[in-house]
């Protein structure tokens, strides 16, 4: 199921992203400015480009003062600067708004894909009957008879555990509400790929094809052998999927916990009406964490700012990797607002997300700034745990 690490990494994404967006901002707010102050080919005046060029390089150079100090603008005796950097400011302050706005919901979105694509996989066992089918179809066609034997497959055809789960009502109705069914031709290209050169001469798929029918826990076997063989690990299908989905890697073992999960419920018992995995015990409440998370970090930026470079002694706050910045600030806002959590889980979390994307040396530098300012911010009252939130802080 989902845990609280994947939602910690989807908001550090978000607010990566975010940033770059920023910096887009900002230059297309200059652009502004410098479309401004451009000759107007079709005036009947003559313009005087020196004069222009002036006034776009005094117009830069405010915003980029503003940019940096947050401050009002400077004022100028040329309303024609005073106009254009005022359009720049607004535009870039709208579009800082709307990529917030933006990646907030992407987040959100990349967080609940998950569990699409674990319906989606689920469906995978239908779409390699379809595959089956196919080939017998073709060989079935042939004007000359196959050097080799076909692979008798009847035994997978008429799994039982693999019934159980095709007649699902649940994953039925998500498939179809929210078109999950394999159908594209580059992902059935991919199966049809892996079927022919991988599950078709496994030994263990070999070995169930060729053994008498009628044992349940051996059909509900080589599904789970089937995923973890050739989805999770494998080549065709693992590429496929990850072409598709950007944030496999850090979204495989999530999907693959609810698979394995739900192939282990698929047992005699169970019926149509067996209910499939959720996406995480509460999502709603795993929901409010990452968009807080993500919210607050953002409201507060310039104020962690400030924390990380009291922090960092002998070094430029803005040579600091911008990676490490958004897990410190992450890091920080943990702290300050989820009073619940210990600051030593949330230092420990963030470490390990530091050794996963950032550089080998982030994890002493994460580690050691966090302590510092934890112990300071605790000393101080600025960080308050409460209930669970004291274990570990003695």
């Amino acid at each position: 199921m989902l845990n609280r690490r994947t939602l910690r990494i989807k908001v550090m994404q978000a607010l990566y992203a975010y940033h770059q967006a920023v910096g887009s901002d900002f230059m297309l707010a200059n652009d502004r400015i410098a479309e401004a102050f451009a000759p107007d080919l079709t005036s009947p005046e003559p313009q005087d480009r020196r004069t222009l060029q002036g006034q776009r390089k005094m117009a830069e150079v405010i915003f980029k003062e503003w940019h940096k100090t947050g401050a009002e603008s400077e004022k100028t005796d040329d309303s024609d600067v005073n106009d254009a950097v005022e359009d720049a400011i607004k535009y870039y302050q709208k579009q800082k708004a709307k990529d917030a706005t933006f990646f907030a919901g992407q987040m959100v979105h990349g967080a609940e894909s998950i569990h699409d694509q674990y319906i989606h996989l689920l469906n995978l066992p239908e779409a390699l009957l379809r595959v089956i089918e196919e080939e017998k179809d073709r060989l079935a066609r042939r004007f000359t008879p196959a050097t080799e034997a076909p692979l008798d497959t009847t035994r997978f055809e008429q799994n039982a555990a693999l019934q159980k789960l095709l007649s699902n009502k649940q994953l039925q109705d998500l498939t179809i509400r929210r078109s999950l069914k394999w159908n594209g031709e580059e992902e059935m290209e991919a199966l049809r790929k892996a079927w022919r050169s991988e599950i078709k001469a496994d030994a263990e798929f070999q070995s169930y094809l060729a053994a008498p029918a009628g044992n349940y826990a051996e059909d509900q076997e080589i599904l789970k052998h089937l995923f973890k063989e050739f989805v999770f690990k494998g080549e065709s299908l693992p590429d496929r999927i990850e072409e598709d989905d950007l944030n496999w890697e850090e979204n495989r073992s999530v999907v693959k916990n609810l698979v394995v999960k739900t192939l282990k419920m698929l047992d005699e018992q169970a019926d149509e009406n067996m209910e499939l995995m959720s996406l995480s015990a509460n999502w709603q409440d795993d929901k409010e964490f990452a968009e807080t998370l993500y919210k607050e970090t953002l409201q507060a930026d310039e104020q962690y700012e400030k924390l990380i470079e009291g922090s960092v002694q002998n070094w430029d706050v803005e040579r600091v990797a911008l990676i490490d910045k958004i897990i410190l600030k992450m890091a920080l806002c943990e702290m300050h607002l989820f009073r619940s959590i210990p600051v030593k889980v949330t230092i420990n979390e963030y470490i390990e997300i530091s050794k996963l994307y950032s550089t080998p040396k982030s994890k002493q530098f994460v580690n050691g700034i966090l302590d510092k300012l934890a112990q300071d911010l605790t000393a101080s009252g600025a960080i308050r745990k409460s209930g669970r939130g004291l274990l570990d802080n003695q």
